[in-house]
């Protein structure tokens, strides 16, 4: 009878062994599928596609280069401004979050450690004739876009998105302002773009584009959404307009067109004055810089002493 109780032992020990190596081997199995369904999940997320071209490489050193450069060679008044934070502070606003759910207030900090003031009579707006305004004030220092700030000028031409999971930024692709409003770079000009129009003061430029069909004011652009409805009337005496047409052409507005018509009387509803002249000389002499022979070119006989 001894035998048999030690018999019987036994035979429940093993059945309790075998039920303890089940019972963990369907618990590791259950923790691979959580696992495994984790990292599809994550993979799935750092393989999601945009549109737009991903971030530029090497955006660290691109950022501080160019801001050590405005501070020591562009605007030495501003010395002061501390580039290692403000990079640190705009990489914060943006890494490791989706770059469809950015706020104003993930900027915030980043402009108010660059923000700086325009001096009276400087401020230049632009819509759709981005390579000619620059041209502009890089010959003629009298006048400053937003480009010409440390805000523009550091992110300029510049690429960037974040991402949920490591490395945090998406080097890959990066969304268009199309496929969502709320992405990095869409934020952020549209916050320096209220900030700009919110510092100007005295006379303003606009430059605009007269060879465009749709229209040289587009009430859906950065400025037509965005800077006119942040001049302040208590401080902006005039906006002139500067309506420019191709050399060559086409001329499809001119200060008295319909889209330019409707900007003015946004402008004058919001007590501010507004004058338009058509193809200022200055800013056209650089146009004729590329094609000086053209009858575009010509002086009028009465503009010469």
């Amino acid at each position: 009878m001894p035998f048999q109780t030690r018999s019987s032992r036994t035979r429940q020990s093993t059945v309790l062994l075998v039920g303890i190596m089940v019972l963990i081997l369907t618990i590791v199995a259950v923790m691979a599928a959580v696992l495994l369904a984790n990292g599809t999940k994550e993979t799935s997320m750092q393989l999601l596609q945009w549109k737009g071209r991903g971030t530029t490489k090497n955006l660290q050193e691109v950022i501080l280069g160019r801001c050590y450069n405005y501070i020591t060679t562009v605007n030495p008044e501003l010395r002061d401004k501390d580039c290692q934070k403000i990079w640190e502070t705009m990489q914060k606003a943006f890494i490791y979050k989706n770059p469809c759910n950015i706020t104003t207030e993930d900027y915030q900090p980043l402009l108010d450690l660059a923000s700086h003031t325009i001096p009276c009579n400087k401020s230049l707006f632009w819509s759709k004739t981005n390579d000619l305004v620059h041209r502009y004030t890089k010959t003629n220092h009298n006048f400053l876009t937003l480009e010409d700030t440390l805000l523009g000028y550091i992110a300029d031409g510049v690429s960037w998105c974040g991402n949920p999971f490591s490395p945090g930024i998406n080097y890959e692709s990066c969304p268009k302002w199309s496929e969502c409003e709320s992405n990095p770079s869409s934020v952020y000009w549209k916050m320096a773009s209220k900030m700009f129009a919110e510092g100007a003061c005295g006379v303003v430029q606009v430059m605009l584009n007269g060879s465009i069909d749709a229209g040289a004011f587009r009430s859906n652009s950065i400025f037509g959404s965005v800077e006119i409805f942040n001049l302040d009337p208590d401080k902006v005496s005039t906006v002139q307009i500067w309506l420019m047409q191709n050399i060559g052409g086409p001329p499809s507005e001119s200060c008295t067109g319909r889209s330019i018509t409707r900007l003015k009387s946004i402008l004058e509803e919001r007590n501010l004055s507004v004058s338009c002249e058509d193809n200022y000389r200055p800013v056209q002499l650089l146009q004729c810089a590329s094609d000086p022979d053209h009858a575009d070119c010509t002086l009028c006989p009465n503009s010469v002493q």
